[in-house]
């Protein structure tokens, strides 16, 4: 770990060649117009989601050592990812990701995590592959796209500061919030946990179901605290402590899972094995 805390995010030299960190300048570069960043401020919500979509197979026009940096800062120290798509703000207009290194890398890591549970659960190759689709497009896709609007409609109806100042939370920050705050559960539940699973949680024993949910306490928790610093990063809104609150419920289910003898790893199990059935 003390290798990363000292890592840098990539950097790309100025136009005055002073090597200030500017993380999206490789990507207006690998468009071959330096111009790309004063066009997208005039683009509507529509026209920008059009062109983020048409980019997602132009993998040479993505920056993967960027969103790599993302996702390690995302353990590390998430503050400075936030402060990133602030930079972003100033210089396109957007606070979301107008980028999909992210997504593509995100789905690498979903496609890894999937083979491993179905190598350690014994799925068979119909098996994984029905898995694969369920963690994608309903663990993943689904439920973000839940959590995502939920979000979006509590801030702009309830957060944003009066008088408000002409600007409201975009959707598709909304869901980037989400994909940052999934990527750490994935690793914490499906890497972290995975070789454990077998011969140390998926035991009727009192530390088998204590250390199993004490990786889902740190997994959902992380969630809670990344989504929240993605609110609160946001100027325009206040009172964004409120997505910490479930942290309280949070807790409380952890030590009534451990006395009344809920394994959640266990279960998840048996359910992924119920799913692909």
């Amino acid at each position: 770990m003390s290798k990363f805390t000292k890592m840098s995010p990539p950097v790309s030299p100025t136009p005055g060649g002073s090597g200030a960190y500017s993380p999206f300048l490789n990507s207006a570069n690998s468009n071959g117009s330096s111009n790309s960043q004063k066009w997208d401020t005039h683009l509507t919500a529509t026209a920008k989601r059009q062109k983020y979509f048409r980019r997602l197979l132009k993998f040479r026009q993505m920056d993967f050592e960027y969103a790599f940096w993302q996702m390690i800062y995302l353990f590390i120290s998430p503050q400075k990812v936030y402060r990133n798509f602030q930079y972003r703000k100033h210089t396109k207009d957007q606070w979301a990701r107008d980028d999909p290194a992210f997504l593509v890398l995100l789905t690498f890591w979903l496609l890894a995590s999937s083979l491993g549970f179905a190598l350690v659960l014994n799925l068979g190759f119909v098996g994984f592959i029905k898995f694969l689709l369920w963690v994608i497009f309903v663990d993943c896709i689904g439920v973000g796209l839940l959590i995502a609007t939920l979000f979006w409609f509590i801030a702009n109806r309830y957060m944003i500061i009066n008088p408000p100042r002409g600007q409201d939370v975009e959707w598709g920050y909304a869901f980037d919030v989400h994909l940052n705050a999934f990527y750490p559960l994935l690793m914490i539940l499906h890497f972290f946990q995975l070789p454990f699973l077998h011969h140390v949680i998926n035991r009727d024993m009192f530390f088998s179901r204590l250390f199993g949910n004490t990786f889902w306490l740190l997994a959902i928790c992380y969630y809670i605290y990344i989504t929240f610093l993605g609110y609160s990063a946001l100027p325009f809104l206040k009172n964004t402590r409120t997505f910490l609150f479930p942290v309280t419920g949070v807790i409380l289910i952890f030590v009534l899972s451990v006395i009344l003898n809920w394994n959640f790893s266990w279960m998840l199990s048996n359910f992924y094995q119920y799913r692909v059935l």
